[in-house]
C-alpha cells in the first residue's frame, strides 16, 4: 500500500524543482521537502523513535511540522499535534493521555514545552546506541495509526481521535475530488495544523497532488490580504471568525481577490451574512462539514455549487454514507431535522484509550450535530443537538436566530442559547458582540426579529458582551457562556 510519504515522494520524483511549500520566508521545492522529511526521519530513528512511537509536536505552523508528520508516515510512528492555545496543565494532561515517547517544539514554544514536560514525563523510549542499527519501521506504515489529534469540544474533556494512514489518504482523495484541486492550484494556508481542518482539508491534499502551499505561521488579516494580492493563491480555507476579521478589515473593500477560484469554510455554521460578503467580491464560498473524528471531509458544498446554494453545507462527499436520524434512530423525511450519522473510509479508527466502538451507533459515527436535507440531498447543518432549545414544548434552533442577528448593523457576532425559565422550561437569549466603536440598536433589532420569527423563537433577552468564551479552535463555549449569564457576570451593557 502506498503511503502518505510515498505520495509526496512521487511528486518530488516527477517535479523535483516545483514549489511545494513557502513558509517563514523559505521556499521548499518538493525535492527539498522530501530531503527535510528524510533528515527528520533519520533523526527520529537515531533517537529510537520508530514504529509505534508517539511523537508530540508543539509549535506554530512550519515546514518542520509537516516534515515531522511525513517522517512519522514513513516510519510508522504516530504524530500528535498539540494545541499551543491551551494552558500548560491542559497540554500536560493530553501528553500523559497520549503516552508521548517524545515531544518536539519550535523555538518560540520552548517555555511552554518545558512547563508541559514538567507535568508529563515522557514514556520510555529506546535510543539507538552507537554502532547499532536504528529501530526498524513497520513493513507497511500505511496500515498504522498516523495521527492522534485531540478534540477541542465545547463541553467535557478532550478526546483523542486515532486516524490511520489509510484513512488520511482516503480523506486526501475525497478532498481532491470535491475541491477539484490540481497541481496548478496555489493554496494559502492560515489555519493551525494542530487541527484536522487546517491540516487535512487543503494542505495535505494540495501537497499530495503537487500543488504549492503558502503556509502562514498563524492568521493575520493584513497578511492574508497582502498574500492574496501578491502570491496569487487560487484558494484558501477560512473559519467564520477569520471571515469576519477580513470583512471588517480596512483593506477589504479595495483588496485584489481576483486570483481566488473559491475559498472554503466550515468548523461551525457559517453565517449567511459572511458568505454574502465574499460573494459580493466575486469569491465563491464553498463549505466542508466534518469533525476531528471524521477526517474531516464528510459533507461538502462544491465550489461550482457555492453561488447558487448560499447557506447549504452541500451533499455527502464521495464515499461518505449519511443518515439523518431522529432520537429513536429512525431516518427522518426530507426537510425534517435529524442527527448526522456517518460511515466513511476517512473516519477515525476510534478514540485513544477508550472502549472499541465509542462514539459509534450500530456502525455509524454519531456526530451530535443536527441537520436537514432537501429533496435533492443538499444538507443544511442547523446546530448541535445539545444546543437545541425546547421552550414550552417547541424546538428552537439557535442558528436560525443567530443568522438573522449576525448581519444587523454594528453586530460582530451573535450567539443564542437557552436559559432556564420557570414557566417555559427554557427561553432563548441573544448574546451579541458589537463591532469596535459600535453599539447596536437593540430595540430596532428586536423589532426586526419579531417580523421574521415566530413568537416562541424570539429572544426574551438581548445581552451585549465584550468577548465570548471560546475553545482553542475558536468555537464558542456555550456552556460557560450560559453559566456566566445565569450568574449575571456576562453583560457589559444593560440587557434589553
Amino acid at each position: 500500500m502506498s503511503g502518505l510519504y510515498q505520495r509526496i515522494a512521487a511528486q518530488a520524483a516527477r517535479r523535483p524543482d516545483a514549489l511545494a511549500l513557502e513558509s517563514d520566508h523559505r521556499r521548499l521545492s518538493f525535492r527539498a521537502l522530501v530531503d527535510l522529511t528524510d533528515a527528520t526521519a533519520d533523526r527520529f530513528q537515531h533517537e529510537g523513535l520508530g514504529a509505534g512511537a508517539a511523537i508530540g509536536w508543539l509549535g506554530h505552523n512550519s515546514a518542520e511540522m509537516l516534515a515531522a508528520l511525513l517522517a512519522c508516515a514513513r516510519l510508522g510512528a504516530m504524530f500528535v499535534p498539540l494545541n499551543w492555545r491551551l494552558a500548560a496543565p491542559e497540554l500536560a494532561a493530553i501528553a500523559r493521555h497520549a503516552g508521548l515517547s517524545a515531544m518536539r517544539h519550535t523555538p518560540e514554544m520552548a517555555g511552554l514545552a518545558a512547563q508541559v514536560l514538567d507535568g508529563a514525563p515522557l514514556a520510555g523510549r529506546r535510543r539507538a546506541a552507537p554502532g547499532l542499527p536504528p529501530v526498524p519501521a513497520l513493513p507497511d506504515p500505511a496500515a498504522a495509526d498516523l495521527l492522534l489529534v485531540y478534540t477541542s469540544g465545547t463541553t467535557g474533556e478532550p478526546k483523542g481521535a486515532l486516524h490511520t494512514q489509510a484513512g488520511m489518504l482516503a480523506n486526501i482523495d475525497i478532498a481532491l475530488a470535491v475541491q477539484g484541486l490540481t497541481a496548478d492550484d496555489r493554496v494559502l494556508a492560515v489555519l493551525p495544523l494542530f487541527h484536522v481542518g487546517g491540516l487535512c482539508i487543503q494542505v495535505l491534499p494540495a501537497l499530495a497532488v503537487g500543488a504549492a502551499v503558502h503556509l502562514h505561521a498563524r492568521f493575520d488579516p493584513a497578511a492574508w490580504l497582502r498574500d492574496v494580492a501578491v502570491w496569487r493563491p487560487s484558494t484558501s480555507l477560512l473559519v467564520p471568525t477569520l471571515m469576519q476579521a477580513l470583512l471588517t478589515h480596512p483593506g477589504w473593500p479595495a483588496a485584489d481577490l481576483a486570483s481566488l477560484r473559491f475559498v472554503n469554510s466550515g468548523s461551525q455554521t457559517v453565517p449567511v451574512g459572511l458568505i454574502h460578503g465574499f460573494h459580493a467580491r466575486g469569491v465563491p464560498v464553498a463549505q466542508v462539514y466534518g469533525s476531528t473524528e471524521s477526517g474531516p471531509f464528510s459533507i461538502a458544498l462544491r465550489p461550482e455549487e457555492a453561488l447558487a446554494r448560499v447557506g447549504s453545507t452541500g451533499r455527502p462527499a464521495p464515499g461518505v454514507g449519511l443518515r439523518l436520524a431522529d432520537p429513536a434512530g429512525a431516518e427522518v423525511a426530507p426537510g425534517e431535522v435529524g442527527e448526522i450519522l456517518l460511515q466513511a473510509p476517512n473516519l477515525m479508527r476510534g478514540y485513544h484509550r477508550r472502549p472499541a466502538g465509542a462514539g459509534f451507533e450500530r456502525g455509524w459515527f454519531a456526530t451530535g450535530d443536527l441537520a436537514r436535507a432537501d429533496s435533492e440531498g443538499f444538507v443544511t447543518v442547523v446546530g448541535r443537538s445539545r444546543d437545541l432549545i425546547i421552550s414550552g414544548g417547541e424546538n428552537i434552533l439557535p442558528a436560525e436566530i443567530e443568522s438573522l442577528a449576525a448581519t444587523w448593523p454594528g453586530v460582530a457576532e451573535a450567539v443564542v442559547l437557552g436559559l432556564p425559565d420557570p414557566h417555559w422550561g427554557e427561553v432563548p437569549v441573544l448574546v451579541l458582540v458589537a463591532q469596535p466603536g459600535a453599539l447596536p440598536d437593540l430595540p430596532a433589532l428586536q423589532a426586526h426579529l419579531a417580523q421574521r420569527l415566530a413568537r416562541y423563537k424570539q429572544p426574551r433577552r438581548t445581552v451585549v458582551v465584550d468577548t465570548l468564551p471560546r475553545t482553542a479552535l475558536g468555537k464558542v463555549r456555550k456552556s460557560v457562556l450560559r453559566q456566566l449569564l445565569i450568574d449575571g457576570a456576562a453583560a457589559r451593557t444593560p440587557a434589553a
